[in-house]
């Protein structure tokens, strides 16, 4: 097989249009349906709409309280017109994050949850976020079980990675298969 992948100068959202358009690519010489986005505010998963046809989206936000607590960052308004194009919006406690996040908050030091979530950095923070989105989608029952599918995450805000994956359920954490980059930023900042 050969396929092309991209490699953005930064991270960033500037590369949100170009991620979409590779995602797109790829899904269309693989027959891949099945998105999974980062999306906190709901542009990015806006201009995924916008642009693919025939395609299942899920669109998964910040937890309530990231930010603020018992705040959605995800306005209503933006979680209902999503809805009405047939978008699945997910809005529930990060992978990554859960009750280590909260240990180490109250008591210092790094809980194995975050160490992974550390380690896949390495790669840089879209590739963390789009392999965590995929596990959260697929533990939420939203996307079918043991097919590929395309995941967009980013650094910050936008997309900057995408990446076609065989998500498992977190208990099978180890099982995650990242099977292809479509694209990535090439440095971290």
């Amino acid at each position: 097989m050969e396929y092309e992948v991209y490699y953005w100068d930064k991270p960033g959202k500037e590369n949100t249009e170009a991620t979409i358009d590779a995602a797109l690519k790829r899904a269309k010489e693989s027959g891949i349906k099945h998105f999974v986005v980062a999306s906190c505010f709901g542009h990015t998963t806006k201009l995924l709409c916008s642009k693919g046809k025939d395609i299942d989206i899920v669109s998964v936000a910040h937890q309530a309280g990231f930010r603020d607590p018992g705040k959605c960052e995800l306005p209503k308004e933006t979680e209902e017109e999503l809805t009405k194009k047939g978008v699945k919006v997910y809005t529930g406690t990060h992978f990554f994050g859960g009750l280590g996040r909260a240990v180490r908050m109250k008591f210092g030091g790094i809980e194995v949850d975050e160490l992974a979530a550390n380690t896949l950095r390495i790669f840089g923070q879209g590739t963390k976020v789009a392999i965590e989105i995929a596990i959260m989608a697929l533990d939420a029952g939203l996307i079918p079980y043991d097919q590929e599918i395309i995941s967009i995450g980013g650094t910050g805000q936008g997309a900057d990675t995408a990446i076609v994956c065989l998500p498992k359920h977190g208990k099978d954490f180890f099982s995650f298969e990242v099977r292809e980059i479509i694209c990535k930023p090439r440095t971290k900042k």
